[in-house]
């Protein structure tokens, strides 16, 4: 399984230059199953990494750009009636893909944010009182713009709470931004991918993450951690129950990642700055990143 992934991630770096921190943690994610916000500004390589993880994994993939006049009906799907049929006939929205793209989320509205947030929560839409299940696997990644770019809807912390993990890419380093330059066009590689992970094989490293095992030790550190979030200065609240069983979830795929069926301390903290960081940041933009050096410094790995 460590070759198989190593190889995923290996192609995904020829792609994406210069960010295989970023790259291991959005494979991460999506063996987790959960969904992954990426927050930077454009032309950072957000876009080109969410189309090449659907080639490399096989995924039925839409992209969805999000404005401010994009209605959930845009995005989910709607009921029509159909003469020929005599009844309502549904027509699937993009979201019915297994891996989507929400791309600039927080240039919509709150209700359709609401209702991209509400799918991915449920893993199913209600439209005309009937539920219809969403593709599996199911995976979401959403974009945000920094908040003080013009135009933008902040997602309030409820709806952040949904996502896994949140990322920001950030600039190449030099010499990854000279290979970008004096390379081929990003699009054209990604086009020439490959499936190296098949659904069926996608599915079954999800659920040896379920089979990763987590020794008391470690569930007291994790404990410990989240204890200690909801006694910090400053924050409203701490980190929530949600969060703690997400952090575990993506500890597991770290190891699992790793080759490991068992979870260490080091994979804790190794996810901890993606899983609690936009959980932490409760309107401060900047406060996460020493909110989370501080959790991971005085919290003791036993005790």
């Amino acid at each position: 399984m460590k070759q198989t992934i190593d190889r995923v991630v290996s192609e995904l770096n020829t792609i994406l230059l210069g960010k295989e921190p970023q790259v291991r943690l959005a494979v991460c994610s999506l063996l987790a199953r959960g969904h992954l916000l990426i927050e930077d500004i454009p032309g950072m390589g957000k876009t080109t990494l969410c189309h090449a993880l659907a080639k490399i994994m096989g995924l039925s993939y839409q992209r969805i750009q999000f404005t401010n006049d994009l209605l959930p009906a845009d995005l989910l799907g709607y009921a029509m009636f159909d003469k020929q049929a005599g009844d309502l006939v549904f027509h699937p929205g993009p979201i019915f893909s297994q891996l989507v793209l929400a791309d600039e989320i927080n240039r919509a509205s709150p209700r359709t944010q609401s209702a991209l947030l509400e799918a991915m929560e449920e893993r199913q839409v209600s439209i005309e009182g009937e539920t219809r299940p969403l593709p599996t696997p199911f995976f979401v990644i959403a974009t945000q713009n920094p908040i003080e770019q013009g135009g933008t809807f902040p997602l309030p912390e409820s709806q952040l709470d949904r996502f896994l993990m949140r990322l920001r890419l950030g600039y190449p380093d030099p010499k990854a931004e000279r290979e970008l330059l004096e390379g081929e066009d990003r699009r054209a590689l990604t086009d020439r991918l490959g499936t190296l992970l098949p659904r069926e094989q996608l599915q079954s490293l999800q659920q040896a993450v379920e089979r990763v095992k987590a020794s008391p030790a470690v569930l007291d550190y994790l404990q410990r951690l989240l204890e200690q979030s909801r006694r910090m200065p400053g924050l409203i609240y701490g980190l929530s129950p949600r969060a703690g069983l997400g952090l575990l979830r993506a500890a597991k795929a770290w190891a699992l990642m790793a080759g490991r069926d068992h979870v260490l301390p080091d994979d804790l903290q190794a996810v901890f700055p993606a899983v609690a960081g936009h959980r932490l940041e409760q309107g401060e933009a900047g406060k996460s990143a020493e909110r989370v050096r501080q959790l991971l410094t005085t919290v003791s790995v036993l005790e």
